[in-house]
């Protein structure tokens, strides 16, 4: 980076416009001499960041995302920061434009909203002793709005942490959530209020004395909820009321240091209570620095939809790296997923940041359009698709006079994609063909990344034009990596092909603590200060991390191999579209891997028609499953999952012999999965118990024929 001790604003300016580094010179990293010990890896730093310490800041005086998004209102006031789509009563529809609020005005409604939500929680006539004046937790519950990302940046301005509900986690985590961290007062969207209050009644929350609704509390119905709310010791605001308060209080901001907490981010873990990972500006600013430091995003002229959840670390990343250049922040009309590519049409985002099945789920549809056509259209659009793909191959990317009018600028205007430039994904594995197939129709970068709630998301990605997908990425510049030894399932630092092991992280962009827990924090750190990943990681020569699998989550089969059931789930949902979800099942009895499948109801379909010319749409979902119970069915089925595993390394015993098929056999509800679709492994053993032994009865399906 350049010489960033002027703390000019232009000349801040100047710093985040000349972003993102070089790839040439960040696009690999190096070993650091004479680091390596017995049972790991070698130190790795990015490449460059070789002679210099890792980074904390774009720049000093953006050390805070306090100080971060004020520089931004210094240089964007004008310009839209937090959008939505209008609902009009009259017609019962949304509009089909985005309303905004500029920097300027999103900067003064924050202040507000803070001293507002100070002078409530102060003043409220059913605080005790125990209650904290300031310096408190604020609960936010609500899907993705507008007055989410306001109140982030309102606790923010504050020096109030705050942490995240979600439905998902259920009541008793929620109830578990409040409690641990003594919040006082909950933000919330209207539909959580009912919710809110029979916690309330039920659990006691006794440090609960506040809840402020994101929208407007006006109607006969909501006074309601006025008279529930005292009856059960609850003070209760809409928003605006906050505001008006915060505006006529005189409580002046009260800007954090890099070391005051920002979140407190729970993670649910697959066993027991969730961790809250204890995450300062500091760490948060190092993360918002690794992601402008390493990913393209155009300064001041970015759009971006805000539609993975803000619960998540994922989408907070983003959202901070969005405010520090400029972005103007588009939200979902609805926290329905079946509505994001109306919302991507009205918004026409400049990259989309997703999780890997919403990408999928373009391909099935841009392919259907374009490769899989009937006629000239599907020849003509294999051959320019057939073209991109051998140019990406060799490293160039560039814009087709010709194949663009014919193909890609068709393709980007169907989707609402006709401004993208790029595309991220992360927190799960993607196909190959996947990133390569949207590249080459669309003709976009497309990155894919690696992070934990810990690292504060993203700690390394893949260059957005790469000859060679599948990986990613290097460590970024603001963390160092090492691999330790796992020899118990086979990974080594010696490995043919790279080094294996798991994936160890040290810098300033790591979380220090869990909160008011210092077991697990204990756990997590070995003496050197890394913290323990608990992921699988190998790197190639230009020490590029590709994530393989998961400590400790192995068994034994009946003729003593060990398996790994996470890395074999990762290789079959990467390779195979007919697969939303995988669980593999393994028996030390048994010779052999059963899984419980979750299909794709798109790519199901069509595989019905083209093997078995039946002909069930993709929306009969219980048809679906029936079919899936045919044992030719799935006996086909199985072999084509086998087939698109073929070349990805699995040895004999690591294939899958027999499959028990469902619409979502995983859920949260169920207590299967986390939210972040990890899987609860002693929970779904028990639950899938009696379909594991029938499969093992049923035999294997595949036995006699090629794996």
């Amino acid at each position: 980076m350049p010489d960033i001790i002027n703390p000019n604003t232009k000349y801040i300016q100047k710093v985040l416009s000349s972003l993102p580094l070089p790839v040439a010179e960040s696009g690999t990293a190096y070993q650091l001499p004479n680091s390596q010990e017995p049972g790991y890896s070698a130190v790795y730093r990015n490449s460059y960041v070789k002679d210099t310490p890792l980074y904390e800041t774009v720049h000093p005086a953006l050390n805070t995302v306090y100080a971060s998004f004020e520089n931004a209102a210094k240089i964007f006031a004008d310009n839209p920061c937090l959008g939505r789509r209008i609902f009009r009563d009259k017609t019962q529809s949304f509009d089909d434009f985005y309303s905004w609020y500029t920097y300027a005005e999103v900067q003064k409604r924050k202040r507000n909203l803070g001293a507002g939500i100070l002078s409530v929680v102060r003043n409220s006539e059913f605080r005790t002793t125990a209650h904290k004046e300031d310096g408190f937790v604020v609960s936010i519950f609500s899907f993705n709005k507008v007055e989410w990302s306001l109140t982030d940046l309102a606790c923010s301005a504050y020096s109030l942490a705050n942490t995240a509900l979600y439905d998902t986690l259920g009541p008793k985590t929620s109830q578990y959530i409040l409690d641990l961290t003594e919040s006082p007062i909950v933000v919330c969207s209207k539909d959580k209020i009912a919710n809110l209050l029979e916690l309330k009644k039920s659990f006691g929350l006794k440090f609960l004395i506040s809840i402020v609704s994101m929208d407007e509390l006006y109607t006969a119905e909501d006074q309601v909820y006025y008279k529930q709310a005292k009856a059960a010791g609850v003070s209760l605001y809409d928003i605006h009321q906050v505001e008006k308060i915060g505006a006529e209080s005189g409580i002046s901001e009260k800007p954090p240091t890099p070391d005051t907490t920002y979140t407190i981010s729970f993670t649910s873990g697959t066993t027991g209570n969730p961790k809250g990972v204890v995450l300062s500006h500091r760490t948060a600013i190092c993360g918002a620095t690794f992601g402008l430091a390493h990913v393209d995003v155009p300064f001041g002229k970015a759009r971006e939809l805000i539609f993975l959840p803000l619960a998540h670390i994922y989408e907070r990343l983003l959202i901070i790296c969005g405010f520090t250049i400029g972005c103007a922040a588009g939200f979902p009309h609805s926290p329905s997923p079946l509505t994001l590519l109306e919302d991507i049409k009205v918004l026409q985002p400049t990259s989309l940041a997703a999780v890997p099945r919403v990408f999928t789920k373009i391909e099935a549809a841009l392919k259907d359009q374009t490769i899989l056509a009937d006629g000239f259209k599907g020849t003509l659009t294999r051959h320019i698709v057939g073209k991109r793909l051998g140019w990406m191959k060799n490293g160039f990317h560039g814009n087709h006079f010709l194949y663009d009018r014919l193909l890609t600028n068709k393709l980007k205007g169907a989707t609402g994609l006709d401004s993208a430039q790029m595309f991220v994904t992360g927190s799960a594995p993607i196909s190959v063909e996947t990133m390569s197939f949207l590249k080459a129709a669309l003709n976009v970068g497309f990155v894919q990344g690696y992070g934990l709630t810990e690292s504060f998301a993203g700690i390394c990605i893949s260059g957005a034009y790469e000859a060679d997908v599948g990986t990613c990425g290097p460590i970024g510049v603001t963390c160092e990596m090492r691999l330790r030894e796992v020899p118990e399932m086979g990974y080594t630092a010696k490995d043919e092909g790279g080094p294996r092991g798991e994936l160890l992280l040290r810098g300033p962009q790591i979380f220090a603590e869990y909160f008011k827990n210092p077991e697990e924090t204990a756990k997590s750190f070995d003496k050197d200060g890394w913290f323990l990943t608990g992921d699988v990681a190998k790197l190639d020569a230009k020490g590029r991390i590709t994530i393989i699998d998961r400590v400790k989550n192995f068994f034994k089969l009946a003729q003593g191999e060990y398996v790994t059931p996470e890395r074999i789930e990762n290789k079959y949902l990467s390779a195979c579209t007919l697969l939303n979800q995988l669980y593999v099942h393994g028996d030390s009895l048994e010779t052999y891997l059963v899984a419980v499948v979750g299909f794709d109801p798109v790519n199901t379909s069509k595989f019905l028609k083209a093997n078995f010319q039946v002909d069930i749409l993709e929306t009969d979902l219980a048809a679906l499953q029936a079919a899936l119970q045919d044992k030719k069915i799935r006996t086909k089925f199985l072999q084509t999952m086998n087939e698109s595993v073929k070349d990805a390394g699995l040895v004999g015993f690591e294939k899958i012999h027999n499959i028990f098929c469902a619409v979502e056999p995983l859920s949260v509800e169920k207590e299967l999965i986390t939210p972040t679709m990890k899987i609860k492994r002693p929970n779904a053993r028990k639950y899938f118990a009696k379909e594991f032994k029938a499969l093992y009865k049923e035999a294997s399906l595949v036995r006699d024929s090629k794996l």
